[in-house]
């Protein structure tokens, strides 16, 4: 983790506050790509992962948005109540778990709320010869539109469609009509669960390697359904027991078992287990429906049967 300095902070929308992160000694940062988060330890000691909102080539800061949500964990209120100019808070290196892929000929942006933020970076790393985009985003109300002004510039008209629904499912814009034919174009997601699934759904006849989703929602809070089950490992006969509140990658990690993962949302695959026995509950967005019956991504989901056995 990096000492870094809180250069600047200023509203980015209703509820949005943004962050310019920089070297105590103002020095260059290490490189990013678009797409990448850091890991920000907050005041009250958490730590919380946030987009580089900024260009790649900008080496002298970091720029994140963080939405301050009262519903939450407490990370991000901590943040945006808690840390003022000039404060300094641990931050990790830039890690990339929604990669903009570089021989992409086209690119369809999809973001909700404050999903926005990786894709400002991708957006500002697209220059005026680079590959044409559009970009679909949703939020409630102009007032709560995070870089509003930049995106609604006079430079980007055509390729900006901004929608905001007041609060009104009746209200939701129509993404069926731009996903209905799949074409050559990478698709990029980022926001709210209900958006990425219904996304999921309307572009399930697209290459499926062409579709990336990122979530800032982790595993969620608690379902009503949630129950505690036994997960198995074949390959060491070790049983763990997965409590309601926390997930199977959590509880393998305290107990020592060292397992590769990213986004810890459900939608990189970097945590992409074999499923041996048991009936998972699958919370991810990226498997297929033919494997479901023998893979789990062990960051989000959980099971439907008592236990689970895993090829680990």
């Amino acid at each position: 983790m990096m000492p870094l300095r809180i250069a600047a902070a200023a509203e980015a929308a209703e509820g949005i506050r943004s962050f310019e992160l920089v070297q105590p000694d103002c020095s260059e940062l290490p490189p990013f790509t678009p797409g990448s988060h850091v890991k920000v330890q907050v005041p009250n000691g958490v730590v919380r992962k946030y987009s580089l909102c900024n260009a790649p080539s900008e080496r002298h800061r970091y720029l994140i948005a963080v939405k301050r949500d009262a519903s939450g964990q407490g990370g991000s209120m901590s943040l945006i109540d808690g840390a003022s100019i000039g404060d300094t808070l641990p931050t990790s290196v830039p890690d990339n778990a929604f990669p903009l892929n570089e021989f992409a000929r086209s690119f369809i942006f999809i973001a909700g709320g404050i999903g926005i933020t990786p894709i400002m970076s991708m957006i500002r790393s697209l220059d005026e010869m680079g590959p044409p985009w559009k970009l679909y985003y949703f939020t409630r109300s102009p007032q709560t539109t995070a870089f509003i002004d930049e995106l609604t510039a006079s430079e980007l008209r055509g390729r900006v469609t901004m929608h905001h629904d007041h609060g009104d499912p009746a209200q939701s814009f129509d993404l069926w009509p731009v996903l209905e034919r799949p074409g050559s174009a990478h698709i990029y997601c980022c926001g709210p669960r209900m958006l990425m699934e219904s996304v999921r759904d309307m572009s399930g006849h697209w290459p499926h390697a062409n579709v990336h989703f990122e979530s800032f929602d982790g595993a969620g809070p608690p379902r009503p359904d949630d129950a505690p089950f036994a997960v198995r490992l074949a390959k060491t006969a070790q049983t763990f027991e997965v409590p309601v509140g926390k997930t199977i990658l959590e509880v393998l990690r305290e107990g020592g078992v060292t397992i590769a993962s990213s986004c810890e949302s459900g939608t990189c695959g970097t945590c992409r287990t074999g499923l041996l026995e048991g009936q998972a509950d699958h919370r991810d967005t990226v498997l297929m429906p033919e494997e479901m019956g023998t893979q789990i991504m062990v960051c989000v989901s959980r099971a439907k049967s008592p236990e689970l056995v895993l090829d680990l």
